[in-house]
């Protein structure tokens, strides 16, 4: 605490400090005032005296880091605030708290410090004078209702809420411990990054985890101590990363993002029962018949692969979840002649033998293959043809322009449901990022990522638009890196752009401010990678909500539920509001 004071009281490390004084505090500021020595120095031990004291109640009971430390900044735009106004503010910050409440004299003792026009320093003792230690657990939560409380009292610039969709902040420390090592970017966001993409091609926690060694990063598996080989977490870290004591250093997923844990992969991949273990069934209602085709070709094919019996082969199959039919032959009833493969979901199953998906996936050269002990494998038909990729991407943007159709019925139905599609949206653009490797798509990626998670973590409902976007994702997984110069992904990006349009709208509705900037941002991004800065400049200015959307969308929504799930009644105020044509 002494060392603290005598900082905010101080030239600071630039002499960027003027004036320091004390604006408010447990007593009034006259009284707590250091006094002027002799020399023309403050006096500090009557004010260190005061806030130290009631740590020797506690005793051995006291916080390992006693000092509670908050910096209240307003932004550059905002008017100059008074030393009364800046008084209130520390007030409520501290009600908020619950660390002194109105009346309660044996509260935390506690000071506001300014030293500048534009913020105070509020610094506490997390010790109150009768013998009891105060609760700061999630007192960030708190602070940032005070904030916006006070944003609106006294005008100045509105920020948005704490609504947990931000990912873990990377620590100063990891910043710094990058440049020492000439890293350009911290271990923390380069692990967000790759964690994310390999999710996003992926349909198990075995793809999932090769994924992540293939892209050379080191992956720890948390097993359960009650059932043995039950996998409950993991963890990850960069090669060379290291601690102090030559260690890796590790990340679990949720120190990376809120959706990145084991548990809410799983509730994404369709894993998370117990009574169905495997992954969520390949689809064919959102892709092509020549794009679905191909998938049946390529699940053949590494099922062979992977298979040392037909009985093994055709439960591979099964597993992957397709409809499988064995053919028998007329003469001996059990000798097994023949198979055909189907996707599940589809209205009429349309079947596909061996023989037709390619010569080297008919049963009698899969048997021949399963009996030579060298098992040669022949990777003539692994690659797809020009015409199966093209297929691939045209299917990616056929998800998007749906997936864009059905947000924008949401704006004026209902703007909760329509979480599955923003949430998918993220794993087309993570994909899109890593299989083109243009960093302005990798930029809107990242950026992307506070707009797809739904608030405080919760998971949404599954949708139609988020599956064909979640299957575009691993479709361009198949695909590969596209040709130089494709057209596809142009006109990729383009539908991309048009979503995110989409759902910055959306997000201005649900009065997300934090998401809807993060969407406009990763549209602008989006829109340098197809057409260049001047091009995307111009469509900045498109994409911007008028002065009336922005009224609007700031008004109280009675019909919204309090956890972010579907409206129920009448439609939001917002919602039936008339939205720009230019977008729409």
């Amino acid at each position: 605490m002494q060392g603290l004071v005598r900082y905010l009281y101080g030239p600071g490390r630039c002499e960027e400090h003027s004036d320091p004084h004390i604006v408010a505090g447990f007593r009034s500021p006259a009284e707590l005032e250091p006094a002027l020595r002799a020399d023309g120095h403050q006096d500090f031990r009557h004010l260190d005296g005061l806030l130290t004291q009631p740590l020797a109640l506690l005793g051995e009971r006291n916080y390992r880091k006693p000092v509670w430390h908050l910096s209240v900044r307003a932004a550059p735009e905002d008017p100059i605030l008074n030393d009364r106004q800046w008084a209130e503010i520390a007030h409520e910050m501290m009600s908020r708290t619950g660390l002194v409440q109105h009346g309660d004299e044996d509260a935390v003792r506690w000071i506001a410090v300014r030293h500048a026009d534009d913020h105070v320093h509020i610094v506490a003792t997390l010790a109150r004078a009768d013998g009891l230690r105060p609760e700061v657990w999630n007192d960030g939560y708190r602070i940032r209702d005070a904030c916006r409380v006070m944003e609106a009292r006294f005008g100045l610039r509105s920020t948005a809420p704490a609504d947990r969709t931000a990912a873990r902040r990377t620590k100063r420390a990891e910043v710094e411990k990058a440049q020492r090592v000439g890293r350009s970017e911290a271990a923390r966001d380069v692990l967000r990054r790759h964690v994310a993409t390999a999710v996003a091609g992926a349909r198990t926690e075995v793809d999932f985890f090769a994924a992540l060694r293939a892209e050379g990063v080191l992956v720890r598996e948390r097993f359960s101590t009650r059932l043995v080989g039950q996998v409950t977490g993991y963890a990850v870290a960069v090669p060379d990363d290291l601690s102090a004591d030559g260690r890796p250093v590790w990340f679990g997923g949720g120190k990376l993002a809120s959706d990145l844990t084991l548990p809410k992969l799983r509730r994404r991949w369709g894993t998370e029962s117990l009574a169905r273990p495997g992954p969520r069934p390949l689809s064919g209602r959102y892709v092509s018949v020549r794009t679905g085709r191909a998938v049946l070709r390529t699940t053949v094919r590494r099922a062979a692969d992977e298979a040392r019996t037909t009985a093994e082969f055709l439960e591979l199959l099964q597993q992957q979840g397709l409809l499988v039919r064995s053919r028998y032959s007329r003469i001996d009833p059990d000798q097994l002649t023949g198979y055909a493969v189907a996707f599940p979901d589809t209205d009429e199953p349309v079947w596909y033998t061996g023989g037709r998906l390619g010569l080297e996936l008919a049963l009698p050269r899969i048997q021949q293959r399963m009996s030579n002990s060298e098992r040669d494998a022949e990777t003539e038909g692994d690659d797809l043809t020009p015409k199966e990729r093209q297929a691939f991407y045209d299917d990616a943007v056929r998800a998007a322009a749906y997936a864009t159709s059905q947000i924008r019925r949401n704006l004026a139905t209902d703007p909760y449901g329509a979480e599955d599609a923003c949430w998918a949206a993220s794993d087309v653009l993570r994909v899109a990022a890593k299989v083109t490797g243009n960093r302005h798509l990798v930029r809107a990626a990242d950026t992307y990522g506070r707009v797809a998670r739904p608030p405080y973590g919760r998971i949404p409902r599954p949708s139609s638009a988020g599956h064909g976007l979640r299957l575009a994702a691993r479709l361009m997984v198949l695909a590969g890196t596209p040709d130089r110069g494709s057209v596809s992904v142009l006109v990729l990006v383009s539908r991309l752009i048009a979503l995110l349009d989409a759902i910055t709208q959306l997000r201005l509705l649900q009065q997300r401010s934090a998401q809807a900037g993060a969407a406009r941002a990763a549209s602008l991004q989006l829109s340098q990678a197809a057409t260049g800065p001047a091009q995307a400049a111009r469509h900045e200015a498109l994409v911007q909500p008028s002065p009336f959307q922005l009224a609007m969308a700031a008004f109280p929504d009675p019909w919204a539920p309090a956890g972010g799930g579907s409206a129920v009644g009448p439609a939001p105020i917002a919602s039936r509001l008339p939205v720009s044509r230019r977008v729409l």
